[in-house]
């Protein structure tokens, strides 16, 4: 009975848990070390490589002119939530209010919201930035094997826990620069995980899963690396561009 007892407590003590948070407030900075072809420079017309495209999406990034979205208007179409994260620059996260987490960037002078405790989607107009849903992930299950050799050890100081995003309410837009699109149907889900190396960096990565049925034959998946500013320094907003 007393065995019961104890086991129930413990169960009611993990069920009323208080949720799990890790702190990304701060100023950070993408590091890149990869993908510098389309990352730190606009690819040319026609590059495709590493994006799941079908042959619709080709016919429109070949036909891509960004003189036509200057004129329209429409230079920060690169900018939406599906490629923001991939954007050279810095990221200002803050917490507006209790349930929601504001992710600022200074390339394109962008806003984004994170919403917790949200039950449903509001009637809200598609926007670059669309409508985030937000909720901490449980800690990571643990393999239960040996691991003499360190092959599954978790990164250093990792909490084992990610913030997962999941965006909609999109406007229609591009992966890259260049004019690879996606559309308004877009779904994308982001997880966030944060670690601390040794020496006291701290950084985080998110992995980009974005999910187009018009315009993408497969899920297309990114992570890009983030590492913690101990002030603003370098920060720079500047308005989007098509080029």
């Amino acid at each position: 009975m007393r065995i019961s007892s104890i086991l129930l407590v413990t169960a009611l003590g993990f069920a009323q848990a208080p949720r799990a948070r890790v702190d990304l407030t701060g100023y950070w900075v993408s590091v890149i070390s990869e993908d510098w072809r389309w990352r730190m420079v606009t690819p040319i017309k026609g590059d495709f490589a590493s994006i799941p495209v079908n042959a619709e999406a080709r016919k429109m990034g070949e036909a891509w002119d960004p003189a036509k979205d200057d004129d329209a208007g429409l230079q920060c179409k690169s900018y939406g939530a599906p490629a923001l994260m991939r954007i050279p620059g810095r990221v200002h996260i803050t917490w507006q209010d209790d349930d929601t987490l504001k992710v600022e960037t200074d390339a394109g002078t962008q806003t984004r919201l994170f919403h917790f405790n949200t039950k449903a989607l509001p009637n809200t107009a598609p926007s670059w930035q669309g409508y985030s849903a937000a909720q901490w992930e449980p800690p990571v299950a643990g393999l239960g094997i040996p691991d003499n050799f360190g092959i599954f050890a978790r990164r250093t100081g990792n909490q084992g826990r990610s913030l997962e995003v999941t965006t909609t309410a999109l406007r229609a837009g591009y992966l890259r620069k260049n004019g690879v699109p996606y559309s308004e149907n877009t779904v994308v889900n982001e997880y966030y995980d944060y670690h601390k190396e040794p020496n006291g960096d701290e950084w985080f990565t998110v992995t980009t899963v974005v999910r187009d049925p018009k315009y993408l034959t497969m899920p297309f998946i990114t992570s890009s690396d983030f590492k913690k500013q101990r002030d603003a320094s370098g920060w720079d907003p500047a308005s989007c561009s098509s080029r």
